[in-house]
């Protein structure tokens, strides 16, 4: 299960989470009380070792001020949370990542017209008066039709340690996305609850392990009875 702490404006806050074992750290670049410049994110991002990826978060920004930011900053991947078309996803490909507002079972199909275009759909919380960071979740079974698409999906919208396990349970994401969940404030982390965060993830991995082997186990034991 791949983890990514976004809203990251804190230097502190990366390396943190990099140690506790974090695969993506996101930078929000957008209008936000999490925005961050590019000479700062540029910055934090020269701090990081390899093979930790970097998602710059954008709403309805041009594809050259887009790719200005890639460059500059060093990003892996931009997640797009406006009105950006199938064609602008594909134009920022193999960079883009769009991130839906899930309402009701009407969001699917729109979900779909992206799957060639995008890397992965990010399924966030519907909200009318915002484009993300509602702090709050939507219904889990709609984002489990999606990942049934055969789309990689990363889950986002509420999520922290008190819920997390339930989440991978139920949807079984390619990745989950935390931000407010792990906060002292917006865009200062909690060390400890990202530290529980990490904890929770780690512990229902080991769950499936242990249950794979007592399967295994199962199956042996019963085809030696046979």
């Amino acid at each position: 299960m791949k983890v990514k702490f976004c809203g990251i404006t804190e230097k502190e806050d990366a390396i943190r989470a990099v140690k506790l074992g974090t695969d993506a750290l996101g930078f929000i670049f957008a209008p936000s009380p999490r925005q961050i410049s590019m000479e700062k994110a540029r910055c934090i991002i020269k701090a990081i070792p390899p093979f930790v990826k970097t998602v710059g978060v954008f709403v309805n920004e041009k594809t050259n001020i887009i790719r200005e930011h890639i460059n500059y900053c060093g990003l892996d991947l931009v997640q797009l949370h406006g009105d950006e078309s199938p064609e602008i996803c594909r134009e920022l490909k193999p960079y883009s990542v769009k991130a839906f507002r899930i309402k009701d079972d009407s969001s699917l199909q729109k979900c779909t017209e992206y799957q060639a275009n995008v890397r992965a759909l990010l399924l966030d919380t519907y909200a009318a008066d915002k484009v993300g960071g509602t702090g709050k979740t939507f219904d889990w079974q709609l984002a489990v039709k999606i990942r049934e698409t055969g789309i990689p999906v990363i889950l986002s919208g509420g999520l922290g340690p008190s819920n997390i396990q339930e989440a991978i349970r139920l949807v079984r994401p390619y990745a989950v996305d935390v931000n407010s969940g792990v906060e002292e404030r917006p865009g200062k982390k909690s060390y400890a609850l990202m530290k529980e965060m990490m904890e929770n993830v780690a512990g229902i991995e080991k769950m499936n392990i242990e249950r794979a082997i007592s399967n295994v186990e199962w199956k042996k034991l019963k085809k030696q009875k046979l």
